[in-house]
């Protein structure tokens, strides 16, 4: 079975491992060496598949993430072309990080353009909740101490990644370890705040997703602390069951309403408060001082 990745084929499903396409004869094998087997997901920018590198010993799997912008508007091209070369260029500054996919290939001379990854193989969070419900105080702080270290990594080469949430954090079937992928929203704190890229409106096309991107990150000024909003939001989804959009706010502070559906100690709802704090004066700035509320 191969999958045609040509955005124009009609039919990309083929049933045989062919090397060229049955319904428009575009190459099967991508570089000679990638089979794609078929669609993980897809997103406004991109879409990535399943693919095998059979150039290696055992067919080994890799992931497939190809641009592809649900829109033909030059300025949100312009932008996708953009996030997605600072994709490839974060995970390649990156290099080999045990919680964050490692880049494989890569090319953007090609039409369209895709890089290559590790493919990760697990359940992401949101899918461990949909299948056996919220976890305790206990387990979300354990997943805490386990995913902090990791954004302070990440923060500590001045990335922004814009884009935690339970769909991105897969838990390793292999090893247990939790994994954070999809970087294609990722911001370097060093760029111009002014830029174009920088500027995108809170439409299907912005950047982050509803419920978990803090206001300053809507109003396209992310800091350091957007990213711990967001991870505050994710173990608020963690200890409910319920995404963002599923509870209530209340009306004088915008504040969420969560506290009534879960049994935790005064001290762990604290911490969580202070994730969540709707201004970032008022919000942890770092996961160091994240992990220290924590153990302290």
């Amino acid at each position: 079975m191969s999958y045609c990745i040509n955005p124009d084929c009609p039919q990309p499903k083929n049933p045989t491992q062919a090397d060229v396409c049955q319904a428009c004869n575009a190459k099967l094998l991508l570089r000679d060496r990638y089979r794609v087997l078929k669609v993980l997901g897809q997103g406004n920018f991109a879409i990535t598949f399943l693919a095998q590198d059979e150039s290696k010993q055992g067919k080994q799997n890799c992931a497939i993430k190809q641009l592809r912008p649900a829109t033909t508007k030059p300025y949100i091209i312009k932008m996708a072309q953009e996030l997605f070369a600072r994709e490839a260029e974060t995970l390649r500054k990156i290099g080999y990080h045990p919680q964050v996919p490692q880049l494989l290939d890569y090319c953007d001379d090609c039409q369209p353009f895709y890089l290559v990854q590790e493919y990760i193989q697990g359940l992401t969070l949101h899918q461990q909740i949909e299948q056996t419900g919220p976890r305790s105080q206990a387990e979300v702080k354990q997943f805490l101490s386990e995913f902090l270290p990791l954004l302070e990594f990440i923060h500590s080469q001045q990335l922004i990644h814009r884009d935690i949430k339970p769909a991105n954090l897969i838990r390793r079937q292999e090893d247990s370890k939790l994994v954070l992928i999809d970087f294609g929203a990722v911001k370097n704190y060093q760029d111009d705040p002014d830029s174009i890229f920088g500027q995108t409106t809170w439409t299907e096309n912005s950047i982050g997703t509803p419920g978990y991107a803090p206001p300053e990150q809507i109003a396209m000024r992310p800091v350091y602390a957007s990213d711990i909003f967001a991870l505050g939001v994710t173990c608020i989804y963690l200890l409910t069951g319920k995404s963002p959009n599923k509870l209530s706010y209340n009306r004088s502070t915008c504040e969420m309403v969560w506290q009534k559906y879960v049994q935790i100690s005064d001290g762990f709802a604290e911490v969580l408060n202070k994730m969540l704090e709707a201004s970032v004066r008022y919000r942890y700035p770092s996961a160091k001082d994240v992990l220290r509320a924590l153990e302290s």
